[in-house]
């Protein structure tokens, strides 16, 4: 039987072909392993930073720092009133001392005297409108505005209501009064008595539990009633204790730190 030349044409192509594609992926991996071995060669270069903080062993962002002794934002009629507030947000009881007694109102006159009395970590330009439950607080008004207006306001008020300060109210009046701002019953002149009320709510408990070094818990009393640690970081000694009450003595950052300075 005769060939048929285009078939044998048609094969060699394909032997061709082949033999490209195997030469092909030889080039390609070849160059492929001469890239690897050309990077992995390379030499490193180091880039040096300027004006950048050194770090050093054991430094650590301290906050703001306020001696005690005196007042930084709040005026003598503001701290009565905050006081009484206070009082009557955490009372005192069988387990802790007041809100007042553990220094909530120190705690917040240093918060508005520092960097959140301004919001300055905040973005805080306008507009500015009213937002939806979800969207959260809205106003334009910094804590040191809330408190300085929210205050006189309520002052006003019980004026113009009891003919009384807030002070001198009786402290069921007073929780009536309170209530009355939380749930957006009374009315406040140049702030809504919710926002005001929130705040209010909201930096007393912060007094209460934060670190005494930030003017509030006084003697960790808090910390003491949760069983709460504090900054201890050595727990050797209680490792292997189970199923018992520990009663861990808690650590300030202040402590920590003059433990830190000792050892």
């Amino acid at each position: 039987m005769a060939k048929n030349p285009k078939n044998e044409h048609s094969i060699e192509d394909m032997r061709m072909e082949n033999k490209k594609l195997q030469f092909s992926r030889r080039n390609f991996l070849m160059a492929g392993a001469a890239f690897l071995a050309f990077t992995s060669s390379a030499p490193s270069f180091a880039r040096v930073l300027n004006h950048i903080p050194t770090w050093l062993p054991g430094d650590i962002n301290l906050p703001e720092f306020f001696p005690g002794g005196k007042w930084y934002f709040l005026n003598p009629e503001e701290v009565e009133i905050l006081g009484a507030i206070a009082e009557r947000l955490i009372p005192a009881d069988e387990l802790s001392i007041s809100g007042k007694d553990a220094g909530c109102v120190e705690f917040i006159d240093r918060q508005l005297a520092g960097h959140y009395g301004t919001f300055e970590r905040r973005y805080m330009q306008g507009p500015f409108h009213q937002g939806t439950p979800s969207q959260g607080d809205q106003s334009s008004l910094v804590p040191r505005e809330r408190y300085r207006i929210g205050l006189k306001a309520l002052s006003e008020y019980c004026q113009s209501q009891y003919d009384q300060s807030f002070v001198e109210l009786e402290p069921l009046v007073q929780d009536n009064v309170l209530s009355g701002l939380e749930n957006g019953d009374i009315t406040l002149e140049g702030i809504d008595a919710k926002i005001f009320f929130s705040i209010v709510l909201q930096n007393t408990m912060e007094g209460f539990f934060a670190d005494p070094i930030y003017g509030g818990n006084k003697d960790m009393v808090s910390w003491k009633m949760l069983g709460f640690p504090g900054a201890r970081y050595d727990y050797r000694a209680y490792v292997k204790k189970h199923n018992q009450k520990l009663d861990i003595e808690p650590v300030s950052i202040a402590g920590f730190l003059n433990q830190n300075e000792k050892g």
